[in-house]
């Protein structure tokens, strides 16, 4: 039977990937999208359901079988946005999730975003994504994290490292990720696991 599968960030360079692995492998995804996405990236006649993670309606979770999170506020953005986005918007959508009786959540997360207080120049986005994790962890939804390392646009490989053997200087190919988070919301291979993630 088909799973109903909301996607947040469906428009950005990992999301595109996600939105075929999920139709390739037999499921139904839905784009959350706001009115001003540039959905010219996505397959004609898919879903978009329309909604802006710093303000997300109460319904906007209804009808679906698990959730990805893959969106993020972008590199050019202000700690305030990342903030609204990336923790705020994520927390948000874990908890109406819950509402609407999601099955499973599944968030993409950063390598690092594991330690309460992060340094160096990614520790404000880090932190954000610790929240947003922490917050998931204890939402009582079934969960998937996964932390990949620095993003590329590699081919998908089918060749990762998954938990405490990933080379945080290593590289994930965004078609890799996507992959995976695929699977963690299709089949529930890593329910309950928040883990690192490296192309090989």
């Amino acid at each position: 039977m088909s799973m109903n599968i909301l996607i947040a960030g469906a428009t950005g360079s990992t999301g595109q990937h996600l939105v075929k692995e999920i139709v390739e492998l037999g499921h139904i995804p839905t784009a959350l999208v706001r009115e001003s996405s540039d959905t010219s990236g996505l397959p004609n006649g898919l879903n978009l359901r329309h909604g802006d993670l710093t303000d997300l309606q109460p319904d906007v979770c209804d009808g679906m079988d698990a959730v990805v999170f893959a969106a993020g506020s972008g590199g050019s953005t202000g700690p305030e946005m990342t903030d609204k986005v990336d923790r705020d918007g994520a927390k948000r959508l874990v908890d109406l999730a819950g509402e609407s009786g999601v099955a499973r959540f599944v968030m993409l997360s950063s390598i690092g975003a594991d330690q309460s207080n992060p340094e160096g120049k990614l520790a404000h986005y880090l932190k954000a994504k610790h929240d947003a994790d922490e917050h998931l962890k204890a939402s009582g939804l079934t969960y998937a994290i996964l932390r990949p390392v620095a993003l590329s646009d590699e081919p998908r490989s089918d060749d990762v490292v998954l938990g405490d053997d990933v080379d945080k200087s290593a590289e994930a190919s965004r078609a890799d990720v996507a992959h995976l988070l695929a699977e963690a919301a299709v089949t529930g291979r890593f329910d309950g696991m928040a883990l690192n993630m490296q192309s090989a």
